[in-house]
């Protein structure tokens, strides 16, 4: 008599949702046109930022949506808790994860990554004759890559907010920050004085779940293309 087969052998293939990573804040708001014209539905509550929950489901059971800070969402793509995620140019510039793909640039959050000093310090000294200077900035890497090209040494202050407080309490001499309208810089005595990179939101992938899921992925990228026509 043949044994028969445990029952675990015949029940169907559990397949995990593909995750979605979208960034709190602004960018979140701006996501809301781009995932309806996609296709895609999630829970009510995931624009509430006030809501506890971090993982939303959506209208379609093979997608989830986490919400993340900003700079998070490229971390949670790299290393596979999300298959795709929407993040800032900064945030890749940032970090340069060699794990993340970014096939398209989706034309929202659009800002860019600046140099700012103190208005009434703006242009009173020639850059080129610096040997170091002294930065705050959330984005370390950038910083020390921009100043390096020039052959400029940047101690950088590692500043997560209130970054336009730095200069004026002898913090540091300048400030590198993403900036969109610039109206804080002038709340705060600043200028503008350099674009590093001109910034908008990326659709990316882990190139891990791309190989190993192709068509899935694929899918999804041809979804967010076709959003954006």
């Amino acid at each position: 008599m043949t044994a028969p087969f445990p029952a675990t052998s015949l029940a169907p293939e559990v397949t995990e949702p593909i995750i979605l990573a979208l960034p709190k804040g602004r960018i979140l708001s701006e996501c809301g046109a781009l995932l309806a014209r996609a296709g895609i539905v999630p829970a009510p509550d995931y624009a509430d930022e006030d809501s506890r929950r971090l993982r939303f489901p959506t209208d379609d059971p093979t997608l989830d949506v986490v919400r993340v800070r900003p700079f998070d969402v490229a971390t949670f793509v790299a290393f596979g808790a999300a298959q795709i995620g929407i993040c800032g140019a900064d945030v890749l510039m940032e970090f340069d994860y060699p794990e993340v793909y970014a096939p398209l640039d989706l034309g929202i959050g659009k800002c860019r990554v600046s140099v700012a000093e103190p208005r009434e310090t703006a242009g009173s000294d020639d850059p080129s004759r610096w040997s170091q200077v002294r930065v705050a900035s959330k984005y370390p890497n950038i910083t020390r890559r921009h100043y390096a090209s020039r052959g400029i040494h940047a101690e950088v202050v590692h500043l997560n907010g209130a970054m336009e407080l730095a200069p004026g309490l002898g913090l540091c001499r300048m400030i590198v920050d993403l900036v969109q309208t610039g109206s804080t810089l002038k709340a705060n005595g600043l200028v503008e004085t350099e674009v590093i990179a001109p910034v908008t939101s990326r659709l990316i992938v882990n190139r891990t779940a791309l190989k190993t899921q192709p068509e899935v992925i694929g899918a999804w990228i041809a979804r967010f293309r076709a959003a954006m026509a």
